[in-house]
């Protein structure tokens, strides 16, 4: 599933191409994702100008006057920017058509991803309404975890990935936050100490940072917006590499599951 730094990758590379361009026609193929979309959503969009395109957690907003499209990638969705004479593919399922004379195309072989229309504001809609800082904000620090870890009995990855808690951390980079940081995946959230909270979290920025600026990770089928790969995958150190020796200690990696996901780890390097 493409996980925050994928999102954002994706969400830089339409920005420049959508603002202030206006929709002249919206396209939808399959009109059921994992909601269906909107019946309307041609007719509500068509003829507005994309003012603003935004990210909250995993999800990408494209702003219009009115309203916003609130899109959801899902296990294996994808934006690209195209030319608006491109054939479509078999899973290429909704087309908005720019004046610009290019598309953006959402593609989704698996059909979990999402496509809604919201008329209020974005951030009271039941989505995303409940869901805590980003990470790369100023708001997310060691200090916030610590105070919201106290009494926690979930393992720390587990506390990690609760979107309630920081929005948009997955798999991949709180393994790789908490290998950088030392500490082990299913250790207590509760038993971590403040000094180690803060180190955790600037790692967390750093390993999203990090991914950002490499396009993201290539897992499955996710590519940028024109359709490259994200390269971030060739430095991961634990994520999918359960059994393998260490790049720090050559200990070889154990791999456990935590909430119905595998977690790799270093016993020797993570405590």
């Amino acid at each position: 599933m493409p996980e925050l730094p994928e999102v954002e990758t994706t969400r830089r590379g339409i920005e420049s191409s959508l603002i202030q361009h206006r929709i002249v026609r919206v396209l939808v193929r399959m009109p059921k994702l994992r909601w269906p979309i909107p019946a309307e959503l041609s007719q509500l969009v068509t003829g507005k100008t994309v003012q603003r395109v935004t990210r909250r957690a995993k999800y990408i907003l494209l702003q219009v006057d009115g309203g916003s499209v609130l899109i959801h990638l899902g296990m294996s969705g994808s934006l690209r920017l195209l030319q608006s004479d491109l054939t479509p593919g078999k899973h290429d399922h909704v087309d908005f058509h720019l004046d610009s004379g290019r598309l953006l195309r959402f593609n989704d072989p698996r059909r979990f991803g999402s496509i809604l229309w919201l008329e209020n504001d974005p951030l009271d809609h039941p989505l995303l309404v409940n869901l805590g800082p980003e990470p790369l904000s100023d708001g997310f620090d060691g200090d916030y975890l610590y105070g919201r870890s106290r009494g926690r009995k979930v393992a720390i990855k587990t506390l990690l990935m609760n979107n309630q808690l920081v929005a948009g951390i997955g798999n991949i980079y709180a393994s790789e936050a908490l290998f950088m940081a030392g500490i082990r995946p299913d250790r207590r959230a509760g038993r971590v100490s403040r000094a180690r909270y803060r180190t955790l979290a600037a790692c967390i920025k750093e390993v999203l940072n990090r991914a950002i600026a490499m396009g993201g990770t290539t897992l499955r089928d996710f590519i940028n917006a024109d359709g490259q790969p994200g390269y971030f995958k060739q430095t991961l150190m634990v994520y999918g590499r359960g059994n393998q020796p260490c790049s720090k200690c050559r200990t070889l990696l154990k791999q456990i599951r935590l909430g119905q996901r595998s977690s790799v780890f270093c016993s020797r390097c993570q405590r």
